[in-house]
């Protein structure tokens, strides 16, 4: 972990996160405004999988499946999940890097804070177990189990929740630095 720890203490400078911020921003928007539209077009409306925080059970799945065709899950497939593949890992470094940043700017890094860090490590780990979920499921439709399913929704949980925690830790961070900061600014003042 102290390993871990010092690689990101490193590495979570103002450019390296700025430049990595605007590299994982522009995938995801990738996603959201080309491929997750394309797959999308073939489902007949439904949500895809990755895009359904609060999970999904075996009738949604065989239900979405069916509304793709065998074209709509190629797509999801062969166009989704590639970039989708890509996205985990910058999602990871780039936000752990993120609140490693913020975190040193409240002198916070390197205290138990610091684990903080791993959420979004987390979130990318539970992101590309998901993926290989719906990749297998894409491949063995319509055969799929129980098991398979409820595997791939459990990632797809872990993913939501460790995002949303992130998210919500990353606020918190940063009102604590402007909060922070007009303390500073007060104290000058007198």
């Amino acid at each position: 972990m102290n390993k871990l720890r010092e690689i990101i203490a490193v590495n979570s400078s103002g450019k390296k996160v700025a430049l990595l911020f605007i590299l994982t921003n522009l995938i995801y928007a990738f996603m959201l405004l080309v491929t997750i539209p394309k797959t999308v077009a073939y489902s007949g409306g439904m949500k895809l999988l990755d895009m359904m925080p609060q999970g999904y059970n075996s009738e949604y799945v065989n239900e979405l499946f069916k509304k793709l065709g065998t074209e709509g899950r190629d797509v999801y497939l062969f166009n989704q999940i590639p970039v989708d593949m890509v996205y985990p890992l910058l999602f990871a470094i780039t936000y752990s890097l993120l609140i490693a940043y913020f975190l040193k700017k409240l002198d916070k890094l390197s205290t138990s804070f610091f684990y903080l860090c791993l959420l979004p490590i987390i979130g990318g780990i539970a992101d590309y177990l998901e993926n290989i979920g719906i990749i297998t499921m894409l491949n063995d439709y319509p055969d799929l189990s129980h098991e398979q399913i409820s595997t791939t929704n459990f990632f797809s949980l872990i993913k939501s929740l460790s995002t949303t925690l992130f998210f919500i830790t990353l606020i918190v961070v940063i009102i604590l630095i402007g909060i922070r900061s007009l303390k500073l600014k007060r104290s000058g003042k007198n």
